[in-house]
């Protein structure tokens, strides 16, 4: 074992230092030294790099690692990526230097039967399948690390942050998947983009390899027999990240694969049933017009039962993310699939998840394993998970903005209420974005709603000019009004100030 010491490539008065034990981790293209202190990895490329690849791996961590980080926001987005941030040269291959990785995306237990994955990396694809969760299974992981379904949203939108903020830039990831992601369900948001020395430049940078399998979009792998000249060739751009986010979501939301179902093509050969099922084949699990990808035996065989309820989709539809995800899960799968233009954007995944998090109510069921549940708007409200039913009214509010003097529509956006839930300036002010560049100021509330002596009210917190529209009353800041039926609530009279209908349901 010995403790090596190289200049940077960048800047000469700067130099780093590995620790090299014979034996490094080994990435699909690199081999991984941690610093003696931990604090960063001199990752090595273990071909000699050409002219273009070097010139990448530079920008990579000159330009762009500048207009990320170092401008207003940029600690948010020391957060979302592990970037490269220096390059180190020895015997002729390129070294990148590194952060390591925070110490939250490390199992503390991992399995709950053994401490096997203890101290190991937290690989997103640990937190994307019912077989990590069966309660009957030698892999299932532990509680501690699993999280409950509220946290993955949170995960999601962290994902989809740092994609659109690389498309923002006119970048790629181009090896979108699992494997790429670090995820931490159990502190409820962590979430951490990697390899980020392979980003797509178009015009400029070609992709280094095709994509992950289960995450490769169905134009690629169609084509992929194609030589690279050829027009017709799909390769990896910002189109088919999308399709890669899509998967990602749907996966750690539903615990199993959009596209990876029982469609049989006649006895053919493992590679060419891969190209037709994720290919130019693949087909929505979900489709609803079309059932023949509609199991799971492909992957589970005859346990299905075992991996329940997420191999159940009567009982576990893909609808119960909700209104604003099913939507997008329809655009991802079944109009954009092999049309990629209709694929959602990051942005519009980002805020499609803000959205449902205002439909989220906890399980009544305190021993839930998913502890929340998006409200299905019916009569009879259930936990879809442990079909639970919810023993409390539910408050709803529909908001509505102001078209014109007098002219109220509707915004497509609601908020479920449940005790001690809040209300935020994204709520009460349409010209209020929830997203990464809200201020501290921003984040805080603006009220709070309350179940108190067998009624639901709300307390005004910030809002200056708050009016309860029916009873024609102010509500002051400090005060509360109660919630009932029908009633109208004016948040602000400011510019983008928002009114709420308010329905009680489930008597």
């Amino acid at each position: 074992m010995q403790t090596i010491t190289l200049k940077s490539i960048l800047d000469t008065t700067k130099s780093y230092q590995y620790v090299d034990n014979g034996e490094p981790m080994r990435g699909g293209m690199k081999d991984v030294y941690f610093s003696p202190d931990k604090s960063y990895v001199v990752a090595f490329y273990r071909t000699k790099l050409d002219f273009n690849a070097k010139d990448r791996v530079r920008l990579i961590t000159t330009k762009y690692k500048d207009d990320f980080f170092n401008r207003d926001g940029g600690e948010f987005w020391k957060t979302i990526y592990c970037w490269p941030y220096d390059i180190v040269e020895k015997d002729g291959l390129t070294g990148i230097i590194v952060p390591a990785y925070d110490k939250r995306f490390f199992f503390k237990q991992g399995y709950a039967s053994s401490d096997i994955l203890k101290g190991k990396e937290k690989n997103g694809k640990w937190f994307a399948s019912a077989k990590f969760r069966a309660t009957t299974s030698k892999t299932r992981l532990d509680n501690s690390e699993l999280g409950n379904w509220l946290s993955y949203f949170q995960v999601c939108v962290n994902i989809a942050r740092g994609v659109k903020r690389l498309h923002s830039a006119g970048l790629a990831h181009s090896d979108l998947s699992y494997n790429n992601v670090l995820i931490d369900p159990s502190s409820g948001s962590g979430a951490n983009i990697i390899d980020i020395d392979g980003l797509v430049v178009p015009g400029k940078f070609a992709p280094d390899v095709i994509g992950t399998a289960d995450f490769i979009a169905p134009e690629v792998l169609s084509t992929k027999h194609l030589n690279k000249t050829d027009p017709n060739r799909k390769l990896p751009n910002r189109l088919t990240d999308l399709h890669a986010l899509a998967v990602l979501i749907y996966m750690y939301l539903l615990y199993r694969h959009p596209l990876r179902g029982g469609n049989y093509f006649g006895q053919i050969d493992e590679v060419d049933e891969e190209n037709f099922l994720m290919g130019s084949k693949a087909l929505f699990v979900e489709h609803p017009t079309d059932n023949k990808n509609r199991n799971f035996k492909r992957e589970y065989g005859d346990n299905l039962q075992k991996f329940h309820p997420w191999t159940d989709l009567v009982k576990i539809p893909y609808t119960i993310t909700g209104p604003y995800l099913k939507e997008l899960f329809d655009q991802a799968f079944i109009k954009g699939l092999h049309n990629p233009i209709e694929r959602p954007t990051a942005d519009a995944w980002e805020q499609a998840l803000i959205k449902t998090n205002d439909l989220k109510l906890e399980c009544s069921n305190k021993k839930c394993e998913q502890k929340w549940f998006v409200y299905n708007n019916t009569k009879d409200t259930k936990c879809p998970f442990c079909n639970t039913k919810y023993n409390n009214t539910i408050p709803v509010l529909d908001l509505f903005y102001k078209f014109k003097p007098d002219v109220w529509k509707p915004e497509n956006q609601r908020i479920v209420v449940y005790n001690n839930s809040t209300l935020h300036q994204w709520h009460s002010n349409r010209n209020v974005i929830r997203n990464e560049k809200l201020s501290e100021h921003q984040k805080l509330s603006d009220g709070y709603f309350a179940f108190h002596n067998n009624k639901w009210v709300f307390v005004n917190q910030k809002l200056t000019s708050m009016k309860d529209i029916t009873e024609d009353i102010q509500i002051p800041i400090g005060s509360m009004v109660e919630i009932t039926n029908g009633k109208r609530l004016l948040f602000s009279k400011e510019d983008g100030g928002r009114l709420a209908i308010i329905t009680i349901t489930n008597n």
